[in-house]
């Protein structure tokens, strides 16, 4: 299209050559089109810079038609290339497409000749046609491309929701990734506690340099230790000047440019995904935006494979808690109110050995069986009671917690406001409390507590305050436990216990 529109642009205005270029970024200009009478037009595809006097330099500064009637006293990499080919005088309006300069258009002449005083108005009839062109042509590329990037997105989506394993996830993004932004490499990188980040996944050129495992040292300039230091999305447009370790990397791979974006899983920094270009040519101005997508699924895969594992690792430790339990009531019952019952059984069956013979001798025995029964009861009913204790089950959760309270060392407030709930609820909750207070009597130095409970749109909220030292692990066997019991019931479990600011339990359980 641009070599048809400089020949007639040409051929209309009756001059010798037409030119066409696109500004760059980094104040430059292409050569997209041009045409000579002479057969022997500027050179297409050469990179220079807008500096100077010439004709498309002072069209780019201004945003304006420009001319000069003579090029001898123009300046600049454009002026010598246009003094080479022998033009003399030369006219150029700018190509605005949506707003913004995209290029110039520039009609030229060597006879010596200056060119009429409407030269200016009949190119800038062509730049709006040309200007069209270019828009739809953008348009029709970029819904292309949308197209191509939300494809991309619902395959790495449907491996997400397919719950694959993580490593073919991470591949298929990283590949994904580097397609999509026109790149030569991509990585996807997780961080170590040790200012260091190991490779995940990687796809594209410099791949067998940089292959899943390696681990880079971030203590120089590099898109990854710039994502690890900010937390934000990052890019390196020239890699010629890098410091460090990984700057040397990057050049030993030949790198020129590069973009990353931070993962953020469970609102911690995780890792980043970056690419990489080995030409001379920066990504586009978009490029960290459109690989965020990509990261928010990344994200989603690892918080899944977390939470199977969570979920893997608290059905273990509940199956174990429950096995456990299931021998202490077994030991309990051997060591205890069985014993007991079977000497009242054998002392019954003396006593009635005896009592035909030595009826004196009886009673002595059958006060003896009884203490034994009456053992073996009290011993049943403190069994019962640490599976479950009865004032919970007769009065319900306010009652379980005046209980507890009647046998801490320090005064409990119970600010309990729900009646009776779902049986399951109540004793999840009961034991939140019994652990709370439990472990405030063992390690707070508190001088009070405070027990609340109430409902609120179906989720039973309780708590448990002290006003003690803090310092409680969240991570310690007792709470782990309540986290795996309230996660039976859909709950949560929440810990804040700053040094010397006391601790809060806080539990969550829907029900209903």
């Amino acid at each position: 299209m641009f070599a048809a529109v400089a020949q007639e642009v040409g051929q209309l205005l009756g001059v010798g050559a037409t030119f066409i270029g696109r500004y760059g970024n980094d104040d430059t200009s292409t050569g997209v089109g041009s045409w000579s009478r002479a057969g022997t037009p500027v050179p297409l595809g050469v990179k220079v810079r807008l500096d100077g006097t010439s004709v498309t330099a002072l069209v780019f500064r201004t945003g304006r038609p420009a001319r000069r009637e003579s090029t001898d006293a123009a300046s600049g990499e454009i002026a010598a290339i246009t003094q080479e080919l022998g033009i003399q005088s030369a006219v150029g309006a700018p190509i605005v497409v949506e707003g913004r300069p995209w290029g110039v258009m520039i009609a030229a002449t060597n006879d010596g000749e200056s060119l009429p005083s409407d030269t200016e108005t009949r190119i800038a009839a062509f730049t709006e046609l040309v200007a069209t062109a270019i828009s739809n042509t953008e348009a029709r590329v970029e819904v292309s491309r949308l197209a191509e990037e939300q494809a991309a997105l619902r395959r790495v989506a449907t491996l997400v929701a397919r719950e694959s394993p993580a490593m073919e996830v991470f591949t298929e993004v990283a590949c994904e990734v580097g397609l999509v932004l026109g790149a030569e490499g991509a990585w996807i990188y997780s961080y170590e506690t040790d200012n260091s980040a190991t490779a995940v996944a990687a796809w594209g050129a410099g791949e067998a340099g940089l292959g899943v495992g390696t681990r880079l040292d971030l203590d120089g300039d590099s898109v990854v230790a710039l994502v690890r230091r900010t937390g934000r999305a990052a890019r390196i447009d020239d890699y010629t000047n890098a410091a460090g370790s990984t700057g040397v990397i990057a050049r030993e791979l030949g790198l020129f440019s590069a973009v990353g974006s931070p993962v953020i899983v469970g609102g911690r920094l995780w890792g980043a995904i970056t690419a990489v270009r080995l030409r001379p040519e920066p990504f586009p101005a978009d490029a960290e935006s459109r690989i965020e997508e990509f990261t928010e699924l990344v994200a989603t895969a690892i918080s899944n494979i977390q939470a199977r594992s969570d979920l893997a690792a608290s059905r273990a430790r509940i199956v174990a808690a429950a096995d456990e339990e299931r021998r202490r009531v077994v030991r309990d019952l051997h060591d205890g109110a069985q014993q007991r019952l079977v000497h009242t059984v054998v002392t019954l069956k003396l006593a009635r050995g005896v009592l035909a013979d030595d009826p004196v001798g009886a009673p002595p025995l059958l006060e003896e069986a009884l203490q034994h029964a009456e053992g073996a009861t009290a011993e049943l009913r403190e069994l019962a009671h640490g599976i479950l204790p009865p004032v919970l089950t007769r009065g319900g959760l306010r009652a379980g917690v005046t209980a507890l309270a009647s046998r801490m060392p320090v005064p409990v407030h119970n600010g309990v406001l729900v009646d009776r709930l779902p049986r399951a609820v109540e004793a999840t909750a009961y034991f939140v409390v019994a652990e709370a207070l439990t472990n405030v009597a063992k390690h707070s130095h508190a001088d009070h507590v405070a027990v609340t409970a109430l409902v609120e749109e179906g989720i039973l909220r309780v708590q448990v305050r002290d006003d003690g030292i803090g310092g409680a692990r969240a991570d310690g066997s007792g709470l782990v436990g309540l986290g795996d019991r309230l996660a039976v019931l859909e709950g949560s479990l929440r810990v804040e216990s700053p040094p010397d600011g006391g601790t809060l339990i806080a539990a969550a359980i829907p029900f209903g």
